[in-house]
């Protein structure tokens, strides 16, 4: 098998692991003597509403919100689409509805919240004091720090009226049952969608602590509500949490398993690094090419053929004015330093579709992409200092196109290397 359909074949895997209709059906809870109210958000969410009515015996109604492009058809349960990365009118509005659907339930009532990744700015419902506006430019901004996902969604849940164990108190005293797609390193409840439907630990001050040490700008109002604790969430002690039970249904680590049986099954012995990996993607993509070049080199730490897989979610601090990409970048910086090794090929790719702002999943690299670049008169070092590597990828046309892929559990990274005799 050509490197190249070996590394798209994995990506496949990879996401078909991650899809609901596989996920959601051996979680669903016993039939209520009340209502089923199904909420929820996330890239994958009208998916597994989807997923919920195809396999669910009784009534039940409810409201979900996903990303542009990510509808799929249902029934019984609305479902309405909004923007991300940066909420919009249209999120704010979905949240709201979503926490009049859940008033007024009753101990008989069961809801059904289904989480997955996205679903920070798909809730987009502020603090009174604070302002759709307030909420976009403080998205952007640590959008563009370089802060991890965790220390985002802290900030977030300390600004918000649903997430961070709100959108639960707000079910009090129904059940509540969360399903979860994982996109984050190490699979904390509390860090998907920045957890409306768990407690949280993490406080305002921890929050404010996050502001300073990327000097994000916050206009007063939000500083006040930090600096007073008015924006703190619910915490793992209150009683209003009681009757919530929370499932992961589909993880990065189940991704990449996936991907390592189709690697295994061609003859490509799989090798997972890790499925938490977090810091800069040019960062992360010198330390890969440095593993990768040692393998050639010298067949440590592993014998060829091999895959090196791994998974996370990298960041990037925007320098630049390109069209960006985290998956890109990190293949962009492996790149410059394996500068057209042999026998190497890789592939970097977000397995919700959407690398960044670009309807680009992610892209591939051979041993010969630089070589490419230069006879284009694309400069490799140039493009990845001004964060543009959907640019430089999508010039050679190695760019990977997927569209909307219901599901989303982050990074996907594959590096193989081929036996001496092969490239």
């Amino acid at each position: 098998m050509h490197p190249r359909d070996l590394l798209r074949q994995m990506f496949l895997a990879a996401v078909e692991a991650a899809q609901p209709a596989r996920g959601v059906p051996p979680y669903l809870p016993p039939a209520p003597k009340g209502r089923l109210v199904v909420v929820g958000a996330g890239k994958a969410s009208a998916a597994m509403a989807q997923a919920v009515e195809k396999n669910w015996p009784g009534p039940l109604e409810g409201l979900v919100v996903t990303r542009y492009g990510y509808a799929v058809p249902c029934a019984h349960v609305e479902i309405v689409e909004a923007a991300h990365p940066l909420p919009d009118a249209a999120g704010l509005a979905a949240a709201e509805r979503i926490l009049e659907r859940v008033s007024g339930l009753t101990a008989d009532d069961t809801v059904l919240c289904l989480i997955s990744g996205g679903g920070s700015a798909l809730l987009p419902l502020p603090l009174p004091g604070v302002t759709l506006g307030d909420k976009q430019a403080v998205n952007r901004a640590l959008l563009k720090s370089g802060a991890t996902i965790s220390e985002i969604n802290c900030v977030r849940r300390h600004l918000s009226a649903i997430k961070g164990g709100r959108l639960a108190a707000a079910c009090y005293p129904a059940k509540v049952l969360t399903l979860l797609i994982s996109d984050v390193p190490g699979d904390n409840p509390c860090d998907i969608a920045s957890g409306p439907t768990v407690a949280d630990p993490t406080t305002c001050a921890d929050a404010l602590a996050i502001v300073r040490r990327y000097e994000i700008e916050l206009p007063q109002s939000l500083r006040e509500i930090l600096e007073s604790g008015r924006g703190e969430s619910i915490k793992p002690e209150d009683p209003r949490l009681a009757a919530c039970t929370t499932r992961i249904i589909a993880t990065p680590r189940m991704a990449l398993e996936a991907a390592a049986e189709v690697a295994a099954k061609a003859g490509v012995t799989p090798y997972i690094l890790g499925d938490a990996i977090e810091g800069e993607a040019r960062d992360v993509g010198k330390v890969m090419a440095g593993i990768a070049l040692h393998v050639v080199q010298h067949g440590q730490p592993f014998a060829t053929p091999c895959v090196l897989l791994s998974g996370g979610e990298t960041s990037v601090t925007v320098r630049g004015n390109g069209r960006g990409g985290r998956n890109v970048e990190f293949l962009l910086s492996l790149g410059v330093v394996l500068d057209g090794a042999p026998r190497i090929h890789a592939m970097a790719g977000d397995t919700d579709g959407v690398d960044g702002l670009e309807e680009v999943a992610g892209a591939l690299l051979a041993p010969d992409t630089l070589a490419r670049a230069w006879a284009k008169g694309i400069k490799p070092m140039d493009a990845l200092q001004n964060n543009d590597g959907h640019g430089f990828f999508g010039a050679l046309n190695d760019a990977v196109i997927t569209g909307p892929t219901l599901t989303n559990v982050n990074d996907f990274r594959a590096i193989v290397i081929l036996d001496p005799a092969r490239d």
